[in-house]
C-alpha cells in the first residue's frame, strides 16, 4: 500500500512536491487553503489571511531559464522576466501537465498537524482540516509543510517613536496592491529589500514627494547584466561560484563592490551598505537610479522620531511632511498548526536539517519545504529538496544519526565566516549552488562533470562555464530527463528569442575575430587548470 503524504499548500513548492510523490509512488493529499493554486504568484485584490500576498505589478527577479522547474522550461515566448500573471499561468500549465490537480483539496484549511500516539513507531500524523465550515481526521504516513515565509508581516511598530501621534495613514507592504493611493501624497517607505523600493519607484509616478529610508543601505543591481543578458545567467555559474569561493572574503566582497559600482557609483546615490563584509540580498531594480538622478526618490536614514504630520530622520534635523508611511519591514514565518515539540521558529530560523528536517524527530517523515532563501530561484531549489525530501519519506535515503545533524545546525545558526567566498548576513540565506549539488549528491542526480569532459565535452563545457540553469539537475539520477541536455544546449536561444524581435545583420571584424581567438584560448586554459 502506497504511504499517503499530507501536503500543506498548493504554492511552487507544494506543486513540485505532489510531482514528486507521485513520481515516487507515494498518495499526496495538498491542503490548499485558497480557491485557487499558485501561492505567492496568485494576485488578488485583496489581502487573504495566511497567503502570501503580492501587489499588481511584481516582476519575477530570476529570469525564466534560471527559474524554472528542472523538467519543465518556460514557454519560448515568455519574456525573460516575467510578470506575475503569466508566472501563474505557467503553474498551471505545470499542474495540468503532470496532472496535479486531482490531489489538491481548495478551500481546505490545515488546523493541526500532531503526531499519533504510536508516532515513535508508525511515524504518522494526525491531520486536522476544515472545509466550508466542516472539520475532518485523517491520518498520514508524512507530511510535507510548503507554506512559505512570506505571509505573517514584520511590524515594529516600537522601533518608532512618536508612530501613535501620527495623523496619516500607515501599513505593512503587504497590504500594498496599486499606487493610485499615492497620488498627489507626500509618502515614506520604510525599508530597502526589494518590495521597498518597488514601492517607492512606482509610487514616484504618482506621488507628490517619495522618500525612502534605509538604516544600513544596499546593494542595487539591474535585470539587465553585461552586454545585456539577464543578471542571474552571467552571475549563476559553476565557474563563477567555484571561482568566488576559492577566494578570501575580503577579495570576494571588493570585487562585489567593484561590480555594483560599475553601473553607479552607489556612495554618490547615498546606497552604499553599511556592513560590506556580510552579503545581504541584493535589490533588483531597474529605474531606482533613474528616480534618485531625477528626484522622484530621495533615500533617507533611519527614522529618529515620527510627528503628528511629519518625520525627523537620524542626523537631520528638519521635519518632512508626510502623509502616508509604508512599513516594508519583511516578515517573520511560523507554523500555527504544529506544536513547538515538531517545529520551533527562533530568532528568524528553525533546527532543520539541510533546512528540510527537524532533527529531533525519530522518524523522519515531515519535511519542511521552501523555507530557505537562496542567491538564486526559489522553484528548483524547493523542487529539488522536495525531491530528497520526499525519498527520505520513502525510506530510500537516509538521514545521518541525529547528533551529526544537530551539529549541522547548530554551525549553521552560529554562522561563522569561513574566510572563503560569500559571508551571508542572515541565518535563512544560503549558496544556491553549492546547496543544491549537495541535495542533487544525495540522490545520485549531481552531474559528473569529469565524466561528461570525456563523453560529451560540448555539454560539460556548457554545464560549468555557461548559467546554472535547472536542467542540469535532470541530467542523471532518479527523476532523469530526456530533454535535459537539449534545454541546456539551447537556453542562450530561448533567452534571445524574445529580445530579437528585429533582426539586425551584423558583419564580423577582424578585431572580433582575433577576440574570439583568445577567448578560445583563454577557455582551454581554464580547463587545463581545473579538470587536469
Amino acid at each position: 500500500m502506497a504511504k499517503r503524504v499530507a501536503i500543506v499548500g498548493a504554492g511552487v513548492s507544494g506543486l513540485a512536491s505532489i510531482k514528486c510523490c507521485l513520481e515516487e509512488g507515494l498518495e499526496p493529499t495538498c491542503f490548499e487553503r485558497s480557491d485557487d493554486l499558485g501561492g505567492l504568484w496568485r494576485f488578488t485584490e485583496h489581502v487573504e489571511e495566511g497567503r502570501a500576498s503580492l501587489y499588481k505589478s511584481v516582476v519575477s527577479n530570476s529570469c525564466k531559464e534560471m527559474s524554472c522547474y528542472s523538467d519543465f522550461p518556460f514557454p519560448e515566448d515568455y519574456p525573460n522576466y516575467v510578470p506575475n500573471s503569466q508566472f501563474l499561468e505557467y503553474l498551471k500549465m505545470y499542474a495540468n501537465r503532470f496532472s496535479l490537480l486531482k490531489c489538491i483539496r481548495f478551500k481546505t484549511k490545515v488546523c493541526k498537524v500532531t503526531k499519533c500516539p504510536d508516532f515513535t513507531v508508525t511515524g504518522q500524523w494526525e491531520v486536522i482540516t476544515q472545509h466550508e465550515g466542516k472539520q475532518e481526521s485523517v491520518i498520514f504516513d508524512a507530511v510535507m509543510v510548503c507554506t512559505g515565509f512570506l505571509t505573517n508581516p514584520h511590524l515594529p511598530l516600537d522601533s518608532f517613536p512618536g508612530i501613535n501621534t501620527f495623523k496619516g495613514q500607515y501599513f505593512h507592504s503587504r497590504q500594498y496592491k496599486h499606487p493610485d493611493i499615492f497620488k498627489d501624497k507626500r509618502v515614506l517607505v520604510i525599508g530597502m529589500g526589494n518590495s521597498g523600493t518597488d514601492i517607492a519607484v512606482e509610487t514616484s509616478r504618482l506621488a507628490k514627494k517619495v522618500f525612502l529610508s534605509t538604516t544600513g543601505g544596499a546593494w542595487v543591481m539591474s535585470r539587465v547584466f553585461d552586454s545585456g543578458y539577464p543578471w542571474d545567467m552571467v552571475f549563476m555559474t559553476r565557474f563563477q561560484n567555484m571561482f568566488r569561493n576559492s577566494l578570501p572574503t575580503p577579495i570576494v566582497t571588493w570585487l562585489m563592490a567593484r561590480k555594483m559600482n560599475s553601473w553607479f557609483n552607489h556612495a554618490n546615490y547615498g546606497l552604499v551598505p553599511e556592513d560590506r563584509t556580510q552579503l545581504r540580498e541584493p535589490v533588483l531594480n531597474d529605474e531606482l537610479p533613474g528616480c534618485i538622478i531625477t528626484g522622484k526618490v530621495l533615500i533617507k536614514p533611519s527614522i529618529k522620531e515620527v510627528k503628528e504630520n511629519s518625520v525627523v530622520f537620524n542626523n537631520t534635523p528638519k521635519e518632512e511632511p508626510i502623509d502616508i508611511i509604508v512599513f516594508a519591514t519583511g516578515y517573520t514565518f511560523a507554523f500555527p498548526f504544529l506544536d513547538e515539540t515538531v517545529v520551533k521558529v527562533e530568532n528568524g530560523q528553525a533546527s532543520l536539517y539541510k533546512y528540510i528536517f527537524p532533527v529531533h524527530l525519530p522518524k523522519p517523515t515531515l519535511a519542511v519545504i521552501g523555507l530557505i532563501k537562496p542567491l538564486g530561484s526559489m522553484i528548483p531549489t524547493g523542487e529539488t529538496q522536495a525531491r530528497w525530501a520526499v525519498r527520505v519519506l520513502k525510506g530510500i535515503n537516509k538521514l545521518p544519526p541525529q547528533s551529526a545533524m544537530t551539529e549541522e545546525v547548530n554551525a549553521r545558526k552560529e554562522n561563522k565566516p569561513s574566510g572563503f567566498g560569500l559571508c551571508y548576513c542572515k541565518a535563512l540565506q544560503s549558496d544556491y549552488i553549492t546547496y543544491i549539488d549537495e541535495l542533487l549528491t544525495n540522490i545520485n542526480a549531481k552531474p559528473n562533470l569529469f565524466s561528461l569532459l570525456l563523453t560529451d565535452p560540448r555539454l560539460a563545457l556548457t554545464i560549468f562555464f555557461g548559467p546554472c540553469t535547472p536542467y542540469q539537475f535532470r541530467l542523471t539520477g532518479p527523476g532523469k530527463w530526456k530533454g535535459a541536455r537539449n534545454a541546456i544546449l539551447t537556453q542562450w536561444d530561448r533567452t534571445f528569442k524574445v529580445t530579437k524581435t528585429r533582426i539586425v545583420q551584423e558583419s564580423p571584424t577582424p578585431f572580433a575575430s582575433l577576440l574570439k581567438l583568445l577567448s578560445l584560448l583563454a577557455l582551454l586554459m581554464a580547463i587545463f587548470l581545473i579538470f587536469l
